[in-house]
């Protein structure tokens, strides 16, 4: 497995609509759109810079798992993700490593795409995303 390059980098925040307002208002990016993941209890913005992308997550639930970061860390970075070819062979890959996995089969993710988390007890406190998507 390898990792082909950053994919995004997830930010938790508890307001998307103001959020959205610093990266076009000030930092000048461009919103490719909002999604609902229902699964995942959250509301999601992408906003790319060069070749990869800035999500923004916004709770849709108090019990979902962005609140529970936000109300543990506060807003910010909450994970990053790298794109794989494959996400089937990377959980496999990371598990015969000894990795342990928060997902260890694929599960939707917003923009279509197959994911899959890493604990953070394997990556050094980094939450870690593995993400296959078909452009």
């Amino acid at each position: 497995m390898k990792a082909l390059k950053v994919d995004h980098i997830g930010i938790a925040v508890k307001d998307l609509e103001e959020s959205i307002k610093f990266y076009q208002d000030i930092l000048g990016l461009e919103l490719m759109g909002t999604e609902v993941v229902e699964e995942q209890k959250v509301r999601v913005a992408f906003l790319p810079v060069g070749d990869t992308e800035v999500e923004l997550l916004e709770s849709t639930s108090e019990d979902g798992p962005i609140a529970k970061f936000i109300e543990k860390n506060g807003e910010g970075i909450q994970h990053i993700a790298f794109k794989v070819d494959n996400i089937e062979e990377a959980i496999e890959y990371m598990i015969s490593k000894g990795m342990r996995m928060i997902d260890e089969k694929p599960r939707y993710g917003a923009g279509g795409a197959k994911i899959a988390f890493v604990h953070p007890k394997s990556s050094n406190r980094v939450l870690v995303e593995l993400s296959e998507r078909t452009e």
